[in-house]
């Protein structure tokens, strides 16, 4: 979700990518919830961090809150942004589709945030 929203939100010189420390399948409530964002991320893949340009970026910002983070190049900046991973809360069908949508619009908020810092310049 978050490579999807950064790539719709981004500004046009940035390159978005994304890895997980344990890349599955998409979650079609994933591929739902950004759907009513009219956000298609239909077509992603979950990648591991040896898969991500880590040592080419500029800055890296990791979403885990029970999961292991990466360790990451020294030389890049690296923003955490700890969120609970949709995907375990469990419940019933409604439950885990508000914890999607709840996740989805945390995520939006950062990234909105931060682009908006970005580009006024000031440290995201």
């Amino acid at each position: 979700m978050a490579e999807g929203i950064a790539r719709a939100t981004a500004p046009a010189d940035w390159i978005v990518s994304s890895a997980g420390s344990r890349p599955g399948t998409l979650d079609p409530l994933a591929t739902r919830v950004m759907a009513e964002m009219d956000i298609d991320i239909s077509k992603h893949r979950a990648k591991g961090f040896d898969q991500a340009p880590l040592a080419d970026a500029d800055v890296i910002v990791t979403l885990c809150a029970e999961e292991e983070c990466p360790l990451t190049p020294p030389h890049v900046r690296r923003i955490s942004w700890e969120m609970p991973d949709p995907a375990g809360r469990g419940g019933s069908a409604p439950e885990q589709l508000a914890a999607f949508r709840e996740a989805r619009d945390e995520i939006a908020r950062c990234m909105t945030e931060f682009w908006s810092r970005t580009e006024a310049g000031q440290p995201a």
